[in-house]
């Protein structure tokens, strides 16, 4: 019934379960012979209402389950002697503890809800929806997490307009839970401090591997228990270009007027907070970025998906044949096209940002 019905339909088919079995019961009752006993269908009518209902609703159901069980008894000429009496006590008493379960349900639900606000103000906290402007560019996401209701996991993004440009990053923490999702935040806020005041996007990677670091000490993490890929990247003012830093993560996808490809990264670094030595200094990529240009910066949630077959998905190829589709739209196909795609439904973290230039240097005010 999960997988069929949508979270509507299933919510009005539990409220109206109690009612439909006292129907049928009733129903079935009065109809079939009289040795065929289906009024004591009636004695779970209580327990059915605690799933949905209140309080007041739950004791309503039970006593017209009483009522239905007293009309069936005298229906079949049974005395109202002790034997009916008991059944009708007996079906009074369940309501009585359903009554007191809904009551603890409506409690739980209560204290989730709350929890679940607290919740959502944390994350949304962390990790900001982007601007659809910034400096000399247009930004768009696509985000979902693998934990329903969670608006945050492993995957993050951020771009800031600092002096001189703009500054993005996407990256992905190994692992799932609220592990990843700290790490995450440790990046975001190492990110946010070292962007305005870093030179270079090299001195930023450095900057992250030493948070993760003191993080990974204060908390007690060991080297190989988590770590992230990274994709750093600079939009510079008055220059046709992207800069870009990969710490081992998958090459963004470059889409111009003639041709959309991978960009390869000669000497990608190694992931942060990734337990090899470095023996060298970080390699910036610089290519083209013209106006009309845009670059599609994800995760491993995009192009790690499969389909029935296990073929990963074409991400490039799709963006050959969405180079038409307009950028505001871009991302709301892609989304739905990985859920056609994939198997079994997306069962990783997926974020992806398109970056499209719109000016070489960014309108003044």
């Amino acid at each position: 019934m999960e997988m069929l019905l949508p979270t509507g339909a299933r919510y009005r088919l539990v409220r109206a379960l109690p009612g439909i079995v006292m129907l049928a019961a009733a129903t079935a009752d009065f109809l079939t012979p009289r040795q065929d006993r289906y009024g004591a269908l009636l004695y779970v009518v209580p327990g059915l209402a605690a799933v949905s209902w209140g309080v007041w609703g739950t004791l309503g159901f039970g006593a017209v389950a009483v009522l239905t069980l007293s009309a069936l008894e005298v229906h079949r000429g049974v005395p109202l002697g002790t034997a009916a009496v008991a059944g009708a006590v007996l079906v009074g008493a369940i309501s009585l503890v359903a009554a007191w379960t809904s009551s603890v349900r409506l409690d739980r639900e209560r204290e989730l809800h709350h929890v679940q606000e607290v919740a959502d103000v944390a994350q949304r906290a962390l990790q900001h929806p982007l601007p659809e402007h910034l400096g000399c560019v247009d930004l768009h996401l696509l985000y979902e997490t693998s934990v329903a209701g969670a608006h945050m996991g492993g995957d993050f993004y951020k771009a800031l307009h600092v002096a001189g440009g703009v500054r993005l990053m996407i990256g992905d923490v190994q692992g799932k839970g609220l592990g990843a999702v700290e790490c995450a935040a440790v990046l975001l806020g190492s990110f946010r401090e070292s962007a305005y005041v870093e030179p270079d996007l090299p001195s930023i990677a450095r900057k992250l591997e030493t948070s993760m670091r003191h993080h990974a000490l204060r908390v007690g993490i060991d080297d190989a228990d988590r770590f992230a890929t990274v994709l750093l990247a600079e939009v510079p003012d008055g220059l046709p270009v992207m800069r870009l830093l990969s710490c081992g993560h998958p090459p963004p996808v470059h889409q111009d007027r003639a041709a959309t490809r991978h960009l390869a990264f000669r000497r990608p670094s190694p992931p942060v907070h990734l337990p090899v030595p470095v023996e060298e200094e970080h390699v910036v990529e610089e290519v083209p970025f013209r106006v009309g240009d845009r670059v599609l910066m994800y995760t491993d949630g995009v192009s790690e998906t499969r389909n029935a077959s296990g073929e990963f998905y074409p991400l490039a190829d799709r963006m050959t044949e969405w180079a038409d589709v307009a950028d505001g739209d871009l991302l709301v196909l892609l989304g739905k096209d990985l859920h056609r795609y994939s198997a079994h439904g997306p069962d990783d973290d997926t974020a992806a940002v398109l970056v499209s230039r719109t000016a070489v240097t960014p309108p003044a005010g």
